[in-house]
């Protein structure tokens, strides 16, 4: 019995946003132009479950380059409707397209100037019969056997919400870049928002040696700084090369007279570099498939070889570049 309900609910649910389509027509292409063309913002509305779905619309709208907000249309006829500008577009959210409260901001919408886009159920509703633009989102039927709390019709407008998001998205030709520009804290936009320059050790935190120095004060510097690896000049400031903790333990096994010797005959000539405007997650990709083992430092150098700081695995994870 409760499997049986829940496959019949999935299905009518299914069967109500696929016949969506025969609702994608020229009207809904030129809602979704009139929403292109706004200069402002688009204003959802709707009440109860709709607002809920409402909500989520505006949600996705103002996250994917649609500067969008949600307004509750109780408070909107009592103040809020101050929000709302000639040069704005409402997307007004009502099964029924009676929905009173919705029904009632209706007529100051029009009169304040602002595009009206109803997405209902009934075009002759009043809702239907006041806007400028109508988006069908009947169902034949709810998911609910009693015909009365909304399933199959909240799922068709977020469907159809959706569809009206994506549709914008892609005329405004909407970049990975601009998602993750609008969600910086999401691990997108720090993928594609966090540089080099952000996560690095730089200034005195920045190990840095003298190719002529001992390997004893090389260690000393590594323990100093506590990033497991310090970076080598020549005498000009220039970066040849790396000295790392693993660098010490595999001459360690060997005997420690090599820690009165210059880094220069124990370093790393030519090294994996970054440069610090380079994405952190360019830094880790470097790290990770560096061969025969990942590596857990990489030294960031300027434009003309110095060296500016250095990054560390733990940082980048620390991050969530990842």
């Amino acid at each position: 019995m409760i499997k049986d309900s829940a496959i019949e609910t999935l299905r009518i649910e299914a069967d109500s946003v696929l016949k969506l389509i025969d609702h994608v027509d020229e009207e809904f292409v030129q809602a979704v132009q009139c929403i292109l063309e706004c200069k402002a913002r688009v204003i959802v509305t709707g009440m109860g479950k709709s607002g809920h779905v409402g909500r989520k619309i505006a949600a996705s709208l103002a996250s994917t380059g649609t500067p969008a907000f949600f307004m509750h249309p109780a408070e909107a006829f009592h103040g809020d409707l101050g929000m709302v500008t000639a040069d704005d577009v409402v997307i007004a959210i009502s099964n029924s397209g009676e929905s009173t409260e919705v029904v009632n901001i209706l007529p100051v919408v029009k009169r304040i100037g602002a595009k009206i886009i109803a997405m209902s159920g009934r075009r002759e509703s009043a809702l239907g019969r006041n806007a400028d633009f109508f988006i069908d989102v009947s169902v034949e039927k709810e998911a609910c056997p009693l015909g009365l709390a909304p399933t199959a019709s909240t799922t068709a407008t977020l469907a159809m919400g959706d569809a009206i998001t994506v549709a914008l998205l892609e005329a405004r030709n909407f970049t990975r870049q601009d998602f993750a520009l609008f969600h910086p804290g999401g691990s997108l936009g720090r993928r594609l928002l966090l540089t080099v320059e952000n996560v690095m050790h730089s200034g005195e935190d920045n190990p840095i040696i003298h190719y002529s120095a001992t390997a004893k004060e090389a260690l000393f510097m590594m323990t100093d700084k506590g990033l497991g690896a310090t970076s080598v000049v020549d005498d000009d400031g220039n970066f040849i090369g790396l000295v790392t903790d693993g660098d010490i333990r595999r001459c360690l096994a060997k005997g420690s007279q090599f820690l009165d010797e210059p880094v220069e005959e124990l370093m790393t000539k030519n090294p994996h570099t970054i440069t610090q405007e380079k994405l952190a997650a360019s830094a880790l990709s470097i790290m990770e498939k560096h061969k025969p083992r990942p590596i857990t430092v990489l030294p960031v150098v300027s434009a003309d070889n110095k060296p500016v700081g250095i990054v560390h695995l733990t940082d980048l994870l620390r991050q969530g570049v990842v």
